[in-house]
């Protein structure tokens, strides 16, 4: 597991034009961290490094270090505005982690043996993907980088469900915990085999 740590600031100056200024001119990312039994509390982070640490899948699935003048907290990005354009992030939602509470974080699928999976190799199906993450409950200790989905068994007509995924220990499915069994992924049958049936 990678330790990802991040440097922050605390922020007095508030507001709409405030932020704008941070970013214009310090190249800084106004951010917000709250939860716990604290105070929300107003920072700034480095924009660049902000960046630097959003290129890896992982860290939006681990708990990071955050780093606010010497003390550090431990947090999970919870929200990230983003330039609708420039794709940029414009402000960060950091939750703020305790080690006994459990949380509730959005993981990403990952998706494996597809190509060689009966409904493909044998049957020349194709396969499509109905969810790329899910919600998660867990505990800090217990939260997943990614949850893995094994299609190696899956026939042309099949679906995988949110019950069908095999879960790490101490990981709940949210959806699954108010009775929704969504479908994940499935194979059907290719166009090109159907052309040719009919």
């Amino acid at each position: 597991m990678t330790d990802f740590v991040l440097n922050a600031q605390v922020r007095s100056d508030l507001g709409k034009g405030a932020s704008r200024r941070l970013r214009r001119n310090a190249n800084l990312v106004p951010a917000v961290v709250y939860g716990g039994d604290k105070a929300p509390q107003s920072i700034s982070l480095a924009a660049n490094e902000l960046a630097k640490l959003l290129e890896n899948e992982s860290a939006f699935t681990h708990v990071l270090a955050l780093n606010i003048d010497g003390t550090t907290e431990s947090v999970l990005i919870k929200a990230l505005q983003r330039h609708p354009a420039k794709g940029f992030v414009m402000h960060a939602d950091f939750l703020r982690v305790v080690a006994d509470h459990k949380l509730t974080a959005v993981v990403p699928l990952h998706f494996v043996n597809e190509a060689t999976s009966i409904g493909v190799k044998q049957q020349g199906g194709e396969v499509s993907h109905t969810l790329a993450e899910v919600e998660v409950s867990c505990l800090p200790k217990d939260l997943p980088e990614f949850i893995e989905v094994d299609l190696a068994n899956v026939e042309v007509g099949q679906i995988v469900h949110l019950s069908d995924l095999k879960l790490p220990q101490g990981v709940e499915l949210v959806a699954l915990a108010h009775g929704n069994d969504l479908p994940v992924a499935n194979i059907h049958a290719s166009r090109k085999e159907e052309g040719a049936a009919e």
